[in-house]
């Protein structure tokens, strides 16, 4: 075999990079302080002062630049500036060294040390720890890095973990924490009380009494920037959750409940709104209140009705439901002109000429003009005509009687909710006998103490998850024993080829699939009070509205005024302010 020659290295070529000899090295330092308190902001100029002077001291370094982030936290570089500033002028090849006082400063992400360290080396550019005493272009550099860098991270979740136990003690002990105020209240951080704030506490009061009223969230948020009303912050526009937010918020009853949300992890600081993965703390009577307790939870009972199948932190994980049925003719009845839905509102709710008047969403939300044909109708017309409308159909269709009796029979033989109690009693005995299960696992050491935990958690937030829905089906199942009551002294009227009298709602959705409002007449003209009812048979029947119209209250007394004379709060313009409006929102 042949003697292999050895051509040593140059070393006076050690220093060359990129084909240049490098005479002086370009050195950028790098500082940085997590808060904004004094003493940090002092540690932050002397760290800037005390580079300044290293560098131009060593007659091989050239400064650069001092980059330098203050009251900024490590664990997140994107959000410092001058560190992402630092770092594409050392990519345009402008600095061969960084120096920083420790991994700490540098960054207390692992994962980010390691990448800008491993960046920069790929050009040979140098970072130099200080208290380390560690340069990433030595061949041991990286090993001390990858481990001073995860004691970093340990350190940065060891003080959030203390902080985060700090906090609870706070919150146990009934300290504020996290509070600055809120529309109403006025934080005084001196002695961390809250006192009301009266010119305030009148818009808070508006809004919870026009949401037990009735009205939704967008319609209240329009009536305040109408009524000139401006926000905590002073702006004069108002959101939908805006509103709903102040009408779920505790403290305007004098509660407070703390550790509505937490953070996630100290690296991503991500906030999550806490679903019960954290402990909370309630304190009652915290201090005085601006609504009545009475009228905060009525305004939550109808928040959670309305809320009812939404995907919200009460309902978490569950698809929106289409209906909310609050009334008989709830989201069943359509515009013949813009196929829009009509809503229940209330007009001159505080007067003795008060009714009930079923009108076009378009026309009301978004103005006349866009649906400018439709008019509203009483909901007394509506059930009226119904009763006209079903004789008719009953005494002049005689397969259309046959058809309704068979859906009453299909109704009362109907044992879907007993079914659905069966199958989630099932599934709670399956999960009882798996809790069961996993409890003689860990008697037997076969599993592990926190594996063990996991389970178990999960298991019981299930079992409590199915529970709640047994205990809602049995209040269902309750009521469809009414429903049945109704509808089986329905089905012998119906037997009897009787007239019913009196409208029942029941008995209006067992047969009706949909009302229309609207239409046009045989001459071709708009006729907005025409009723077109569309039975689940396939049949439908139209009748004239006008007829079935109550007499107004005070024909006898003035008949030369016009309806909309009686008062100026109607709903008809969406630009109108109406302080007596409501919507049953849906």
């Amino acid at each position: 075999m042949s003697k292999v020659e050895v051509i040593r290295a140059n070393s006076d070529l050690a220093s060359r990079k990129r084909g240049k000899e490098i005479k002086q090295l370009r050195v950028a330092a790098y500082c940085r302080v997590s808060t904004d308190s004094e003493d940090q902001l002092n540690s932050y100029k002397s760290q800037v002062s005390y580079y300044s002077d290293l560098i131009q001291k060593n007659v091989e370094w050239v400064l650069v630049d001092i980059y330098a982030d203050e009251a900024i936290t490590g664990t997140q570089v994107t959000k410092r500036e001058d560190f992402q500033r630092m770092i594409n002028d050392c990519m345009n090849g402008d600095i061969d060294m960084v120096i920083t006082k420790s991994i700490s400063r540098f960054a207390r992400n692992t994962l980010d040390t390691l990448k800008y360290v491993r960046m920069l080396k790929e050009r040979d550019i140098a970072v130099y720890f200080e208290d380390e005493k560690i340069n990433t272009l030595t061949m041991d550099g990286e090993l001390l890095l990858v481990v001073l860098s995860s004691v970093a991270q340990q350190e940065v979740e060891n003080i959030s973990a203390n902080v985060k136990k700090g906090l609870k003690m706070k919150m146990q002990r009934g300290e504020l924490v996290g509070f600055q105020g809120c529309l109403g209240y006025d934080y005084h951080p001196e002695d961390k009380s809250i006192s009301i704030n009266e010119k305030e506490a009148e818009i808070v009061r508006y809004i919870f009494q026009r949401y037990i009223e009735g009205a939704g969230g967008s319609i209240i948020s329009r009536e305040l920037e109408n009524l000139g009303y401006k926000t905590k912050r002073g702006t004069p526009t108002w959101a939908e959750t805006t509103v709903l937010g102040i009408i779920k918020n505790e403290k305007y009853k004098g509660d407070i409940l703390m550790g509505k949300t937490f953070t996630l992890d100290p690296i991503s600081k991500r906030r999550l709104e806490n679903l019960g993965e954290e402990d909370q703390y309630y304190l009652r009577n915290h201090h005085e209140p601006i609504v009545s307790a009475e009228i905060f939870d009525k305004a939550q009972e109808i928040r959670m009705r309305r809320n009812r199948g939404r995907n919200t932190v009460e309902n978490y994980g569950g698809k929106r439901e289409k209906y909310s049925r609050k009334y008989a003719f709830s989201c069943m009845i359509d515009c013949a002109y813009c196929g829009g839905t009509l809503t229940r509102r209330r007009w001159h709710s505080s007067t003795k000429y008060s009714k009930t008047i079923w009108q076009c969403v378009t026309s009301t939300k978004k103005g006349k003009k866009f649906c400018p044909h439709s008019k509203g109708i009483p909901e007394e017309a509506i059930e009226k005509a119904f009763l006209e409308s079903y004789r008719i159909m009953c005494n002049n269709n005689k397969d259309v009687l046959e058809e309704f009796l068979q859906r009453m029979e299909e109704a009362l033989s109907s044992n879907t909710i007993h079914k659905e109690i069966a199958k989630i009693e099932k599934e709670i005995q399956g999960l009882e006998n798996k809790k069961n299960k996993l409890v003689d696992m860990r008697l037997e050491n076969i599993i592990d103490k926190d594996t063990y935990e996991d389970k178990y958690n999960s298991l019981m937030q299930e079992i409590n998850e199915k529970v709640q829905t047994r205990e809602k089906s049995l209040s269902n199942l309750e009521e469809e024993k009414d429903i049945k009551k109704r509808l089986l002294a329905f089905k012998k009227v119906l037997e009897q080829n009787e007239v019913i009298d009196t409208f029942d709602r029941y008995v209006f959705e067992s047969v009706v699939d949909k009302v229309i409002v609207g239409g046009v007449d045989e001459n071709g003209n708009k006729d907005p009070a025409m009723i077109t009812f569309v039975y689940k048979t396939g049949l439908s029947n139209c009748l004239d509205g006008e007829k079935f119209k109550p007499a107004r209250r005070n024909a006898k007394k003035d008949n030369t005024k016009t309806s909309n004379e009686l008062c100026s709060h109607t709903d008809n313009e969406d630009n109108k302010l109406c302080s007596h409006s409501s919507d049953d929102t849906y």
